[in-house]
């Protein structure tokens, strides 16, 4: 049963990490003034990888605990945040909104923790290294934000 639930939960992941290549970061992206802290393009796929096996091993591991409704619904709610900002910052090229998601999903993710650590106290770490990068995609994003305050106001359209 866990790993039926194990790869129904990545399944899950994999269709949020679609967006990135639905939506990449391309030519507007890089001409957008970032802070010096900005991780190299190579960490986001690898980080992303690892931290989408921990997720579905926390889906999972919780899933099969008894009294797990709240933490599965936060589950839910946390992957539908995180599959959002890819096409509202990169697709839609909005900075501020981004910022806005972002910060729902550092909400959702800090809860998502704490309930799945209710159920399953493993569930509950495997989500820690999640919270700490979207922390730091949450400060990346506001820097990106303070350093481009022209395209955060009027973002450009997607053909420009």
């Amino acid at each position: 049963m866990f790993w039926l639930l194990l790869g129904l939960f990545f399944t899950a992941c994999v269709g949020a990490g679609l967006t990135g290549g639905l939506f990449p970061p391309g030519p507007w992206y890089r001409a957008l003034a970032k802070p010096s802290w900005t991780p190299p393009d190579w960490v986001f796929p690898v980080t992303w990888t690892v931290l989408y096996i921990c997720m579905s091993v926390a889906g999972a591991r919780a899933a099969m605990a008894e009294g797990n409704g709240i933490a599965m619904a936060l589950w839910s709610v946390q992957i539908a945040f995180n599959g959002l900002w890819t096409p509202v910052f990169f697709g839609l090229r909005n900075i501020r909104m981004g910022m806005g998601i972002i910060g729902v999903l550092w909400i959702a993710v800090f809860t998502a923790m704490l309930a799945l650590g209710q159920v399953d106290t493993l569930a509950g770490w495997l989500f820690a290294p999640y919270l700490l990068w979207v922390s730091i995609a949450a400060a990346l994003n506001l820097k990106v934000w303070q350093l481009n305050p022209d395209e955060a106001r009027n973002p450009s359209p997607m053909n420009g």
